[in-house]
């Protein structure tokens, strides 16, 4: 069923997942997603809170929780319990559907956080390039040569705005 486990952290709040082998996507514990969002110390009123929004939205029309029930997590009391489960896109559409605000920011860390293995590559490829390290560089070079690899990679992590800038800047690099 499941073959990977993660604990990720949202304003010192755990936001746990689970790996579906069958369908090669994260689903995420709909009660702490609640609990990070309302930065609720409290798993009891989180999950109170969580079951009355599902039950809210539902009758709005806006079904998030996954028909998929078999993900257990360990509890706080250290047992393995049933949880509803929300994949990504339910994330997000529970974050644009939030009663209050205060889902923005969780939006913000969920779609894109520095804590990722893409966002800390990304923040290394943005320090690269704003280091001047280009600039030193020399065409033709050995070390030149050798960092040639790596740049290519880095490149491949900017957005394109920056790609832009750095073709028409350092050509020879890519």
């Amino acid at each position: 069923m499941t073959s990977k486990k993660s604990i990720r952290f949202f304003n010192d709040r755990k936001v746990r997942a689970v790996w579906s082998d069958a369908e090669s996507k994260w689903y995420f514990s709909a009660t702490d997603v609640v609990r990070a969002i309302n930065d609720e110390e409290d798993y009891a009123k989180a999950g109170n809170y969580w079951r009355w929004l599902k039950k809210k939205l539902s009758g709005e029309g806006i079904q998030l929780v996954s028909a998929t029930h078999e993900f257990k997590f360990e509890a706080p009391d250290g047992k393995m319990r049933k949880a509803d489960v929300l994949d990504a896109e339910g994330v997000q559409m529970l974050a644009k559907h939030y009663p209050s605000n205060r889902a923005h920011a969780f939006l913000d860390w969920f779609t894109y956080s520095d804590n990722s293995i893409d966002g800390q590559s990304r923040k290394k490829a943005y320090t690269l390039f704003e280091s001047g390290l280009l600039d030193s560089m020399e065409a033709g070079t050995v070390k030149c040569q050798h960092r040639h690899l790596s740049l290519q990679q880095t490149y491949r992590l900017l957005d394109s705005s920056t790609q832009v800038n750095l073709l028409l800047f350092r050509p020879i690099f890519l």
